[in-house]
């Protein structure tokens, strides 16, 4: 499966233009999950890198859930068993940061 699409992009705010935002109006814009364990990923910002790369900034949830910074090739590297990788949500509807954070 293709993580990124040119459809993805275009909905993915630039990086910092949420910055400040009560998290109940911040957008996800893609979700990306390992289907191995409970690993998920929640795009909100995103930026394309001179080297092609994306740098998202994004709720991750794993053994704990924290915001960070990661990116397109960082993801696209996590291989799990049987070889399965990083996958996108392609059924996740609209939601916003809010309904994700305790």
């Amino acid at each position: 499966m293709k993580l990124m699409t040119k459809e993805i992009e275009k909905k993915i705010p630039a990086l910092y233009s949420q910055d400040g935002k009560d998290p109940k109006d911040v957008k996800i814009a893609v979700k990306f999950f390992t289907p191995t364990s409970n690993w998920t990923w929640l795009i909100t910002e995103g930026q394309k890198q001179e080297d092609g790369d994306w740098l998202f900034f994004g709720l991750v949830d794993g053994h704990e859930k924290e915001l960070g910074y990661f990116t397109l090739n960082e993801l696209a590297s996590v291989k799990g068993p049987f070889g399965l990788g990083i996958e996108r949500d392609m059924y996740f509807g609209e939601h916003t940061l809010s309904e994700f954070m305790d």
